[in-house]
């Protein structure tokens, strides 16, 4: 899994907020032995997808693909969390995967 942390421009105003992000978040409960990195993912993507929160989507979509999740394994999470959570919640999250896998073939 590649290291992940937040980003560094928001120290600025929200020190605390990125290092407990980095500390806790990534160097912790990302590390933990009980799910591998690749289910990590998974689960994050399905939670941010039925949550619609498209803004930290993207970036978990990205990082889940390095993670080694496929873009049909992450379309086939999406479509069935549509049935749980919601249409609008799964067709912007195939959107955005859309758009990273373009993003990345080209």
């Amino acid at each position: 899994m590649a290291k992940q942390s937040a980003p560094q421009e928001l120290a600025g105003i929200a020190p605390k907020l990125v290092e407990i992000t980095n500390e806790v978040l990534f160097q912790d409960v990302w590390e933990r032995p009980g799910l591998s990195p690749r289910d990590r993912s998974l689960v994050t993507v399905s939670v941010l997808a039925a949550l619609y929160r498209s803004e930290q989507l993207s970036y978990h979509l990205g990082v889940a693909l390095d993670n080694g999740l496929t873009v049909q394994e992450l379309s086939e999470a999406i479509t069935h969390m549509a049935f749980y959570a919601g249409w609008p919640s799964a067709m912007t999250a195939i959107t955005q995967l859309k758009k990273i896998a373009d993003e990345r073939a080209a």
